[in-house]
């Protein structure tokens, strides 16, 4: 580790770097005291990306409704697994990863919606090019 130091001050020295003083002993940082924290304990502050003042939503009843009604490949069970896990992370606390959760829900959802709809409008097509076919002249 010695080797290492004098080799960089001596890189330093050469490429024309400027020479830097190094910090005293006696000028160490201030000791932040916190209520409730014993001394001489690390304390780490994570701060989320986004807050959020209201829980985000999880979408469970349109996912039950998906997989109640006409469930295309699917697509409303899968929906209804990441409601609930989305609900189960809002419980504990962890919105980043409820908000995740329901946003799969969510696209799971209107892509079932979507498809149900097209079979939906694909037999009404169907049945309407059949009618005349089937009555008689």
């Amino acid at each position: 580790m010695a080797n290492t130091v004098q080799f960089s001050h001596s890189l330093q020295g050469q490429a024309g770097l400027p020479t830097y003083q190094q910090l005293k002993e006696d000028r160490g940082m201030a000791i932040l005291e916190v209520p409730g924290v014993p001394a001489g304990a690390t304390v780490i502050r994570v701060h989320s990306p986004e807050v959020y003042t209201t829980p985000p939503s999880d979408h469970i009843i349109w996912s039950l409704c998906t997989t109640l009604y006409f469930n295309v490949f699917c697509l409303g069970f899968l929906a209804l697994l990441f409601s609930v896990k989305a609900r189960d992370h809002k419980v504990i606390g962890d919105y980043n990863s409820a908000a995740s959760y329901g946003s799969t829900a969510k696209c799971l959802n209107l892509i079932a919606l979507l498809l149900n709809i097209l079979v939906v409008v694909a037999v009404i097509v169907i049945i309407v090019e059949m009618v005349p076919s089937i009555q008689p002249h």
